[in-house]
């Protein structure tokens, strides 16, 4: 057997054919752990927020995808980090965590916000072992919400903007 190359990371849209599966697929899991639609931004949402969406892909397939989407100024979200179950344990996962970082700081972003829940433990530990501290969950789903867990990561200095 042949290893596969190594992942590739890279900003694509996620109204694309391998953008929008991903997100499916997200949206899926989240309903088998915790039994309903769990909401949230879909392809057109991400799309029309513009936000920053990035694509995971091993041997050129689309395996892993996360996003941001400005929450409010100098503040970030995090949303739709999946990784498919073939092409987990191998960092995938971290390594779009990473890269979203980046791209915020370069922005000038000060903080990263984030949601997940008490029902994903590997997505809390990934962020707690990244540098997350707890934060209260805002509103108005996420406040409202017992399953719902908030993370946020400060930039002690924000990148510099890069110039246009």
């Amino acid at each position: 057997m042949v290893d596969p190359s190594p992942p590739t990371i890279a900003r694509e849209r996620p109204d694309t054919e391998d953008g929008a599966r991903l997100i499916a697929a997200t949206i899926e899991e989240l309903a088998e752990r915790y039994g309903e639609d769990q909401g949230g931004p879909d392809v057109d949402e991400l799309a029309a927020a513009d936000a920053t969406f990035l694509v995971a892909r091993i041997d050129g397939r689309a395996v892993a995808c996360g996003a941001f989407r400005e929450l409010a100024p100098g503040v970030v979200e995090i949303k739709r980090m999946y990784v498919e179950p073939s092409a987990r344990r191998r960092g995938l996962a971290r390594a779009i965590l990473r890269e979203l970082e980046r791209l915020a700081r370069a922005a000038g972003v000060e903080a990263v916000r984030l949601e997940t829940g008490l029902r994903q433990p590997e997505a809390i530990a990934l962020y707690e072992s990244e540098g997350y501290e707890r934060f209260e969950c805002w509103p108005p789903i996420y406040s409202e919400d017992p399953l719902s867990v908030c993370f946020e990561k400060r930039f002690a200095q924000p990148a510099q903007r890069a110039s246009a």
